[in-house]
């Protein structure tokens, strides 16, 4: 089962600051009005006004047991009602009753099998893209509301999440499965089978990361790739899989070992691991490029500083002729050419 904390299905808070009580549980005096009219007693009064105004915060009736007691405090002073009185329904058909009265009054229609149509229809069609159940049951307790319908029971959206979430991913699964050839499925299963030059199955060769940026790392990568590119054309099996699932089934097969795997039936073994390679193909090529730019960067600094050093090098040589011509410029004849030249050098200079 979901977890209900992991959705948006309204509940109640555990702790519900005194803030939130007069914001969302305060009766009004038509409310008050309203209950009193429809009521024979002061336990029938609190519990229909607890009714309402839980219908009103969370969009469905809460069982009154799972009413927190500081709400049920809460409303009892509010309408100053004897110290002790709990609400209580002495017959079914009073709860029924009270809460055919709160739907008409908010305006809700109370129509459970069009409901369960609609929180069906937005799961299958969420359910392509998405995995995660407390993603689809939020979806389609959005659908719900904006039909302006009562919610079903959280029970009723987590079953029905479970269900259909299994017949959409078998169905994905079974696509994949069928856009394969019997020779590369075997080359899959062999994954399982066949080890790797360090003892384990080929299957962990999907699973390694990208080692540090070196020449021979890059070479090993280059293999790496041409060997997953000999497993099939992995574009071909995921054709029409939204890319959110892969993630999903490449996530899962990539915590299991391969011992785990070869309990899996055969359908769902094959998409997982096809869904792995699928990913292990786009990654070696990411890693490639990464790679390559890390290399050609550092190779590009290392050029640089060497630059560097040979502009050093060769301005210290410059200084040095320089510093012998003007030792050879002092010691030249006056009036000659060369101190001619010296003397309009000086005063272009200047």
């Amino acid at each position: 089962m979901t977890s209900i904390e992991r959705t948006a299905y309204p509940r109640f808070k555990r702790l519900i600051t005194a803030h939130e009580l007069h914001l969302f549980f305060s009766p009004t005096r038509d409310e008050l009005q309203w209950a009193a009219d429809a009521t024979d007693g002061d336990e029938h009064l609190l519990a229909l006004l607890l009714v309402l105004k839980s219908y009103q915060r969370m969009g469905c009736f809460p069982a009154l047991e799972d009413v927190p007691a500081q709400v049920v405090e809460f409303v009892r002073r509010q309408v100053e009602l004897p110290e002790g009185t709990l609400p209580v329904y002495r017959a079914e058909r009073t709860a029924k009753h009270h809460r055919g009265l709160v739907r008409k009054k908010v305006g809700v229609k109370y129509d459970q099998g069009e409901a369960r149509r609609i929180v069906e229809r937005s799961i299958r069609r969420e359910a392509a893209a998405k995995n995660r159940p407390g993603d689809l049951i939020n979806i389609a307790l959005e659908k719900v509301v904006e039909a302006g319908l009562e919610l079903p029971g959280f029970s009723t959206f987590d079953k029905m999440a479970s269900k259909i979430r299994t017949e959409v991913n078998a169905s994905i699964r079974e696509g994949i499965h069928d856009r394969m050839s019997p020779v590369q499925r075997a080359g899959l299963l062999r994954l399982l089978e066949e080890r790797d030059a360090d003892g384990t199955t080929l299957f962990n060769r999907l699973k390694k990361p990208a080692k540090g940026p070196t020449w021979s790392h890059f070479k090993n990568l280059a293999k790496r790739r041409e060997w997953l590119d000999e497993l099939g054309d992995t574009s071909v099996w995921m054709d029409s899989v939204a890319t959110g699932k892969i993630t999903d089934f490449a996530g899962e097969a990539d915590a299991t070992d391969a011992s785990e795997l070869r309990d899996y039936a055969p359908i769902k073994q094959i998409a997982l691991i096809a869904c792995l390679t699928h990913k292990a193909r786009m990654r070696v090529r990411d890693d490639l490029a990464t790679m390559f730019c890390k290399r050609v960067a550092t190779k590009i600094k290392k050029a640089k500083e060497e630059l560097e050093e040979i502009r050093l090098a060769e301005r210290e040589i410059v200084e040095a002729l320089i510093g012998n011509y003007r030792t050879v410029l002092k010691n030249i004849d006056d009036g000659g050419p060369a101190h001619q030249a010296v003397q309009k050098a000086t005063a272009m200079t200047a």
